[in-house]
């Protein structure tokens, strides 16, 4: 594969923004364009997938989880109020929590591969069981299933072809099995078929293993864009909303 084909974590983090953008947009100000939020289904294990790589590339994790912990405290207002209206709604948190505890637990893993095998396995088991847990109670976005999302990308890292499809067949289970969602009918040669709107989520393995650990662009102005942009674009869809609802 030539290297015009490759995507750069930059543009990997780019599309990611955009997609997210879309979903919020469609969630917000244009609820009729259900296109948007299956576009968006995309962005969310994007985000996902640059989670780990992040850990894995990151120089100081301390600093990593501090900047993440930042942002999710300066998203949490401007979500709720995007989200459900309110200054201060605890049934459901910023997706940033989702990845602190990913990150969280993705050390504790790599803590005990440092051990011996069984330490590993055993550890592995219940991180993987505890961040799930951890996920629903805590309530933060895609619950759960956002947490597993994180550790599948951490299991099936390699590029290989066992990993790409441990990938897709983890990102099958979680969005089709366990968030499910709504369905739309289709018919093909004949035959009625439903399609999961989650499922769209599928199409973000193609950015994905298209990325061949190329950074791209990067600078530190860019870095905290990237940071920023989350609860960023959230005040401006509610300063937009706040001009419409007059």
């Amino acid at each position: 594969m030539t290297n015009k084909f490759n995507i750069s974590a930059c543009t990997l983090h780019i599309l990611a923004m955009f997609l997210m953008f879309l979903d919020h947009l469609w969630a917000t100000l244009l609820p009729a364009q259900e296109w948007m939020t299956c576009l968006g289904r995309i962005a969310f294990p994007i985000f996902a997938f640059m989670t780990v790589e992040g850990y894995f590339h990151t120089h100081n994790l301390k600093k990593y989880l501090l900047r993440l912990f930042i942002c999710a405290l300066i998203s949490e207002i401007p979500f709720d109020l995007m989200s459900n209206g309110l200054l201060f709604y605890p049934y459901h948190q910023n997706v940033i929590w989702t990845f602190i505890i990913g990150l969280i637990g993705i050390y504790l893993m790599e803590l005990a591969k440092k051990k011996d095998r069984t330490t590993y396995y055993l550890t592995c088991l219940l991180v993987v069981i505890f961040g799930f847990l951890l996920g629903m109670l805590t309530m933060v976005d895609y619950y759960g299933p956002g947490v597993l999302t994180i550790f599948i990308f951490y299991f099936f890292r390699a590029r290989k072809l066992w990993c790409y499809l441990g990938q897709f067949v983890g990102l099958w289970f979680i969005n089709i099995e366990l968030l499910g969602g709504l369905f739309y009918p289709v018919e093909l040669l004949g035959y009625e078929l439903e399609i999961v709107q989650q499922g769209f989520a599928l199409l973000a393995l193609i950015p994905i293993w298209l990325y061949k650990g190329r950074q791209g662009y990067h600078s530190k102005t860019f870095k905290y864009i990237c940071y920023g942009f989350y609860p960023a674009h959230m005040f401006i869809i509610l300063l937009i909303l706040s001009f419409v609802t007059r």
